[in-house]
């Protein structure tokens, strides 16, 4: 053998020797010195029954250690107190534990620990140097009991029959104030009785937890407060709320902790009870973006139970068998600056008895949703605690389901498409609040929300605004592509829809002194249609005169069928009215109006102007008003009952009726109506203005044929006192055009055999005299060919509407006509010679009473100055004005 191989073989034996007799002695001097050591340089105090070191590995194995710290006060370090009964660790890193007072190894095993662990403070973010860490990449606990606290000795972790492995364990102060309190790559665990505080509001507790193939299941997990609402409200004014949780069971897979990330897959929560206690405190908002990351493969809540109260205790949101099923639910950096501060794959939503309560309270019985669809059952809305001005509905409804093509959100805004909607059996009030005007409104979070279909069925609504209830009954209405987009300049939202459709039955709308009505209404983009529309007056007309404060109307309207063909819009921003044909069918109408009140003084425009005020471009191209009726009825202060205007088998044709707004489209309003009046004779009319023009000027001409003079007592008899007794108009023609400031033209009477007889105002008996003079007067006849008057110089009372100008313009040419052409000499005459008579019969009244009392003539009074009859009947005194 070669003496180099000899000289090799000793030098590794005497090194091997070596090595045994280190070993030997090292396990010789840990066994009777190592604790005098660890007591005389280390923090902790610590004894054992056997000790067992390999050099050369670093394993070791120790059993019946007890430990303690020297000076339990020094909160710079791991505090340790307790036994283990089996302390096995592997590859300890022997020359940092004795030189860098750093305890790493790859493997830990406990077996039985009973130890109390109390953290040291946290790391000094300054410095960023960590007090005595201590590392294991992998840590066994078999069967232990561990209570760690934090270094102010406030208990922060426990568990008893505690069954633990977990790979690369990290866990200091550090983690639990900055991330996580425990960070680890794999684990099995298995215990009981766990207590966790991670601050000094709430506790986690947990019977039990088990672990088996990566499965974990947590029975009877509970986040307690630790302070009463009243305490937490006092100890913690800014915060906004307080939480209580219970989850009876649940259990996951796969769960990872990682710094500040949290993984786990197929998480299942049985049964859990979450409440919430609102402060009222507004959340500030954190300008500091979370680093904290949540990745859930898969959870299901099961038959959850939430309940939100508001700050003075009462519930505020309560819901019961709640069931939810996330996929890939995710939290981090990028979805926490989104709207939902969360991601999703796919969920499915399922809860009932859902109660809501604001200034509304809202009751669902069940609800359905998923990304694509969702499905509500028997909701209802009743009044809260509403405050002023509040709209608030009080409503049911049976179901309501929709579809979603797209819901998402783009740099913050939402794109929402609706497919469908869905509402069936509405039922109740909708009462409107108050509308305040929005200065510079902006489009908030809406990027454009599309409704492509809406569906209402079977329902019956009231919107009551201001006490004027408006009612749909057998409501049903389709609506398409409703649009919702931000104007151009980012202010408010625009509207735009392209079709719709309404039917409804039995509608009503109430206002101060009407209640109208339909018995059927078909509405769309296109084309309406209403059935027997009444406008009926809701009060007497004696009430109607004692409740208004100046002359007004009272309408008591009727109409067989409405119908209009055409495009109008009159929803969206551009509204406007194109109609080619409105028909009305069989309406019959009554006009009343007293001259008791007062008159109203305010300027009333001619219906030019009227049309052109209109804001939005309309043109009805027809509307056509047949085989109606219309009566028009008056009284007076001095009249015994209304007089009487009737219009029956009123047929109106309008052409052009527009608002002057509407290129290309002309702008002259042409009417023309035919009708009876007062039942007797024929009445034609052709009435024309166009509404472009700025002078409102218009022209008016009519014809009357064979009206008995007595067919309009009716009207003239309350109010002049006077019938006519015989004779017939057998044609009347007139011709004006007038403006703003009143009218001209011409007028043409034919009439025979005219006799009229004045009336007592208080028996309405004849007075033969007043009547004879009258008739003097009268021309009675016009002859075969009357010439046409004049009628000039016609002023306008700018407070009158335009009828009552037109009456004007009838009286006048009446006047002339009748009387003559010098009408104010001939109303002198007869007045004179009615004061004559007056007189004479005064003297010989006085004469008769001298002799009879045989005394002296007493002085003669003055006379009261007498009316004229005929300007009493031809001039159209105020009390008769037509408006």
């Amino acid at each position: 053998m070669n003496k180099w191989v000899k000289r090799l073989l000793i030098s590794f034996g005497i090194l091997a020797g070596l090595v045994l007799a280190a070993n030997f002695g090292l396990n010789f001097w840990l066994k009777t010195q190592l604790p005098d050591y660890i007591k005389n340089k280390t923090n902790y105090k610590v004894s054992y029954k056997t000790l067992d070191v390999d050099l050369g590995t670093g394993n070791i194995l120790a059993t019946g250690i007890s430990v303690n710290n020297k000076d339990p006060e020094n909160t710079n370090i791991i505090g340790l107190q307790g036994t283990i009964d089996t302390l096995r660790i592997s590859r300890l890193g022997i020359y940092d534990a004795l030189f860098n007072k750093t305890i790493s190894s790859t493997d830990l095993l406990l077996s039985k620990p009973s130890l109390n662990i109390i953290l040291a403070k946290p790391v000094d973010q300054k410095t960023g140097k960590k007090r005595n860490p201590v590392l294991f990449e992998n840590i066994r606990i078999n069967n232990g009991t561990i209570s760690i606290f934090k270094h102010t000795k406030q208990k922060f972790l426990s568990v008893q029959k505690l069954n633990l492995f977990v790979e690369n364990l990290q866990m200091t102060e550090e983690s639990v104030e900055n991330k996580l309190p425990v960070v680890f790559d794999r684990y099995s665990i298995e215990g009981q009785n766990f207590f966790f505080r991670p601050d000094n509001v709430y506790a986690i507790t947990i019977n039990s937890i088990n672990t088996a193939d990566g499965q974990m299941s947590v029975d009877q997990f509970r986040l307690t407060p630790l302070l009463s609402f009243g305490q937490f409200k006092k100890f913690y004014p800014k915060k906004p709320q307080l939480f209580e949780f219970t989850i009876p069971k649940m259990d996951f897979k796969d769960l990872v902790l990682d710094k500040n990330k949290v993984s786990l897959a197929n998480a299942d929560f049985q049964n859990p009870v979450l409440t919430i206690y609102n402060t009222g405190i507004k959340a500030k908002k954190s300008e500091k973006k979370s680093d904290f990351e949540v990745n859930l493969e898969n959870i299901k809540l099961n038959n959850a139970v939430v309940q939100i109260n508001k700050p003075d205790g009462n519930k505020w949101l309560s819901a019961g068998n709640l069931n939810l099923n996330i996929s890939k639910l995710l939290f981090n950096k990028e979805t926490s600056e989104q709207i939902i501060p969360i991601g999703y794959k796919d969920f499915t939503f399922s809860g009932k008895d859902i109660a809501f309560s604001d200034h509304q309270n809202v009751n669902i019985g069940s609800i359905a949703l998923k990304p694509t669809s969702g499905e509500i059952n028997t909701i209802s809305l009743s009044p809260g605690a509403t405050p002023a001005g509040k709209t608030i509905m009080d409503l049911t409804s049976d179901h309501i389901a929709f579809n979603i093509n797209t819901l998402d959100f783009i740099n913050k805004k939402l794109v929402l498409d609706f497919k469908d909607i869905l509402v069936e059996n509405v039922n109740g009030t909708i009462k409107a609040g108050e509308t305040k005007p929005i200065k510079n409104p902006e489009s908030g979070f809406i990027q454009s929300v599309i409704i492509r279909k809406v569906s209402l069925k079977n329902s019956n609504i009231t919107y009551d605004k201001g006490k004027q209830p408006l009612s749909f009954h057998d409501l049903n209405a389709t609506v398409n592509d409703i649009k919702l987009a931000p104007n151009p300049n980012n202010q408010g939202l625009s509207f735009d829809l392209k079709d719709y459709f309404v039917t409804t039955r039995n509608f009503a709308y109430k206002t101060q002194f009407y209640n109208l009505s339909l018995g059927l209404l078909k509405l769309n983009k296109n084309k309406i249609q209403a059935d027997n529309f009444a406008m009926k007056p809701l009060v007497s007309r004696a009430q109607f005169i004692k409740m208004i404060p100046v002359e007004r109307d009272l309408f008591d309207l009727k109409a067989g069928n409405i119908t209009a063909e055409g495009s109008w819009d009159l929803f969206s921003k551009n509204k406007s009215i194109n109609a080619s044909q409105v028909t009305i069918q069989s309406a019959d109408a009554n006009i009343f109006r007293s001259k008791i009140p007062k008159d109203d003084p305010k300027i009333k425009a001619l219906y030019s102007k009227m049309l052109r005020s209109i804001k939005m471009p309309m043109n009805i191209e027809n509307l056509d008003l047949k085989n109606s009726v219309l009566v028009y009825e008056e009284d007076t202060p001095e009249s015994m009952g209304p007089g009487k205007l009737t219009f029956n088998n009123f047929n109106m044709k309008v052409k052009n009726l527009n608002s002057a707004k509407v290129k290309g489209k002309p702008t002259k309003v042409d009417i023309k109506i035919n009708c009876s009046f007062m039942n007797l004779a024929p009445l034609s009319v052709h009435w024309n203005f166009d509404v472009a023009d700025q002078h409102d000027a218009f022209t008016i001409s009519g014809r009357t044929d064979n009206l008995p003079a007595s067919g309009i007592n009716p009207f003239i008899r309350p109010y002049l006192h006077v019938t006519a007794t015989a004779g017939t108009i057998q044609e009347m023609l007139f011709n004006f055009k007038g403006d703003p400031a009143g009218l001209h033209g011409t007028f043409n009477l034919k009439h025979k055999d005219l006799k009229i007889a004045v009336l007592n105002k208080e028996n309405h008996e004849k007075k033969g005299f007043l009547t004879a003079v009258a008739n003097i007067f009268l021309k009675s006849d016009s002859g075969r060919f009357p010439e046409s008057v004049t009628v000039e110089n016609v002023e306008r009372d700018p407070t009158k509407s335009f009828f009552n100008l037109f009456w004007k313009g009838i009286e006048q040419g009446l006047k002339k006509t009748l009387i003559g052409k010098n009408v104010e000499k001939t109303e002198q005459k007869v007045k004179n010679a009615v004061s004559s008579v007056k007189d004479m019969k005064q003297s010989v009244k006085e004469i008769k009473q001298e002799i009879k009392n045989k005394k002296q003539p007493k002085s003669e009074e003055p006379q009261k100055e007498k009316k004229g009859f005929l300007k009493g009947v031809f001039k159209k005194k105020e009390s008769t004005e037509i408006e």
